[in-house]
């Protein structure tokens, strides 16, 4: 049967943004460790990393649970996702889109391939990472202050289907974290790890990846294994 007039016959994609597209993983367990030590938590780094992707709420309830660190007041929780924020913008000027970010986006774009952004993040901050790269004005961008629950809760992955009129189980999830895969999978959408997030293949490919990626520039060189064409090659 022949698609709908209007209707894509590829897949849309939804990327997640940071350690996907942008490089900025590190400067977050930077910014985390930073802020948990003005509340005189001390965590070795490799901890913090292992949450990152998780919402601010959910990676302080998940890390601090999982430690002997003493439980903390959700006024305190606001403040440490505060003071997160704070660090995190002082390092923004040093951030840089990952290898082949913006020829991927813009070959997706120019075989019509709807696709979209969906982060943990507020979208103050968001705003100023997307401003390192070129985003067409259609593109829909959904942060972690457009969902009641971020992930590893499906729901930014599926508000950002929905504004692209796709269906998640029509639907590829970019993600870095096991995170980004696990809220893609829950609603069988197909996984697509990136390694540039700093998780490993094997981890990736349990929390659901189909395929898996060094980054954005290498998963554009395999798009056909997605059923995707890839760019022409002279």
């Amino acid at each position: 049967m022949a698609p709908r007039k209007g209707v894509s016959v590829h897949p849309a994609f939804l990327f997640d943004l940071d350690g996907t597209l942008i490089d900025s993983v590190y400067e977050h367990v930077e910014a985390w460790s930073t802020a948990l030590k003005s509340f005189d938590i001390a965590l070795p780094k490799w901890k913090i990393h292992r949450r990152i992707g998780m919402s601010g709420k959910s990676f302080l309830h998940e890390l601090l649970r999982e430690t002997s660190c003493p439980r903390i007041a959700n006024n305190d929780t606001e403040k440490l996702e505060e003071i997160h924020d704070d660090e995190f913008s002082r390092r923004m000027s040093t951030l840089e889109p990952l290898p082949g970010v913006q020829d991927l986006l813009a070959h997706l774009s120019s075989i019509k391939v709807r696709w979209a952004i969906a982060t943990t993040g507020g979208r103050k901050q968001t705003m100023r990472l997307l401003k390192m790269l070129t985003i067409p004005k259609h593109v829909p961008i959904v942060t972690g202050d457009d969902v009641n629950k971020a992930k590893p809760s499906p729901d930014a992955f599926v508000l950002a289907a929905k504004r692209l009129d796709a269906s998640m189980e029509d639907s590829i999830v970019v993600g870095d974290s096991v995170w980004d895969l696990l809220a893609g999978v829950r609603k069988r959408a197909l996984g697509v790890g990136l390694l540039s997030g700093g998780y490993g293949q094997g981890e990736l490919e349990r929390a659901g990846a189909f395929r898996v990626y060094a980054d954005p520039a290498d998963l554009l060189a395999h798009l056909e294994q997605l059923g995707v064409p890839g760019p022409d090659r002279d």
